[in-house]
């Protein structure tokens, strides 16, 4: 994963605009928006530890927000990490009413597979959510398991911050 940059989401005062990711090499996030602090800063870090040890044929790139919608950080190319935090807050929600409803419990991952890829979506702790982008070739069963083993060393790495 190389070819990915880290990045936070960084303004204070501004609302979130939107941007594509970034395709700069070894870039390095810069302060965490006040609202989330210490949350961006942890999340950051733990992405920043681990984001090597993703399986990069089969992801294609990672994004931490919050519930509500808002870019904590990411590693990712070609997307507009602002309205993808949005659209996973917002399918997460979806998730939550649409498990309700159908009797099976508390969602555990929202996935959608496209024609050119997979998109999952986790719960990394009761405020964050990762998003998970998987490359075109995987399986929806492979996505399914590298995208949950990105989520379990994410949760070991902030665990560890703690």
């Amino acid at each position: 994963m190389g070819e990915f940059s880290l990045h936070t989401a960084t303004s204070a005062d501004a609302l979130p605009l939107r941007r594509r990711g970034s395709a700069a090499p070894e870039a390095v996030p810069s302060a965490a928006r006040p609202a989330q602090g210490s949350n961006a800063r942890l999340m950051t870090e733990a992405l920043r530890e681990v984001h090597a040890d993703f399986d990069s044929v089969s992801i294609n790139g990672v994004l931490v927000a919050t519930r509500d919608g808002l870019v904590l950080c990411g590693v990712t190319r070609g997307i507009e990490d602002d309205g993808v935090a949005a659209m996973a807050a917002a399918a997460a929600g979806l998730a939550t009413q649409f498990t309700s409803q159908a009797g099976v419990g508390s969602p555990r991952a929202v996935f959608f597979e496209g024609d050119s890829g997979q998109v999952g979506v986790f719960g990394v702790d009761a405020d964050t959510l990762l998003v998970v982008l998987g490359e075109r070739d995987t399986t929806m069963g492979m996505f399914n398991v590298v995208a949950k083993q990105a989520l379990a060393k994410l949760q070991q790495a902030v665990a560890a911050r703690r």
